[in-house]
């Protein structure tokens, strides 16, 4: 069996107040930056073989550090990009509330049918994050992997490991930092940790 950290990134401005998705060169503020430093503290003892991260920069800013102390190299994994939020990309939540207001609860309530406007459905970006993972869980084998990705997508794998439907995405919470622990192998997958701090858990 395989060992999947899905890391969510640190912190950048956007984080809370909008949809970042795919904005070119957004990377962390100062406080990410502490963040990352902290976090590659805190999982240099995770027996990590490899580092994966998405290709967006606050993703790659936030693998970097972690990379560089256990002296491996950052690989973009395009499986695990954030969604192509189209039209909505930038976009404050409070904006979307008020002038899309309909694609934008269905987008909440119903993720498994949700597509941005001029974007990624994201059922389709949930089926791409899962063909990464069986990827990574073939290619290292017996392995701890290590790969930071975007919140959604990640809510989304540990959704299609769990067997639960896309719309109860809005029932769990993944934090800036927040890891997520998956086992996987042939033909079984399983769940061991949600949204875990790795600052908490090494202070413990």
């Amino acid at each position: 069996m395989s060992r999947l950290l899905l890391l969510r990134h640190a912190a950048h401005d956007l984080a809370g107040r909008a949809l970042a998705g795919r904005l070119p060169a957004l990377g962390l503020n100062e406080a990410g930056r502490r963040q990352a430093q902290a976090l590659a503290g805190a999982l240099a003892r995770r027996g990590i073989a490899a580092v994966y991260s998405s290709p967006q920069q606050r993703t790659r800013d936030t693998a970097r550090p972690i990379a560089q102390l256990l002296g491996l190299r950052v690989e973009d994994l395009p499986a695990f990009d954030e969604i192509d939020f189209g039209e909505w990309t930038g976009r404050e939540f409070t904006w979307l509330q008020v002038h899309d207001s309909a694609r934008w609860q269905q987008w909440c309530m119903q993720r498994s049918e949700a597509v941005p406007p001029g974007g990624e459905p994201f059922r389709a970006a949930a089926a791409r994050a899962m063909r990464g993972l069986q990827h990574l869980s073939s290619a290292h084998p017996a392995q701890t992997v290590l790969v930071v990705s975007h919140a959604d997508i990640i809510k989304a794998t540990v959704a299609g490991c769990l067997g639960l439907s896309l719309d109860r995405l809005e029932s769990f919470e993944l934090s800036c930092g927040g890891l997520c622990e998956i086992e996987a192998g042939p033909g079984e997958m399983r769940v061991l940790r949600i949204n875990e701090d790795p600052l908490a858990a090494a202070r413990a």
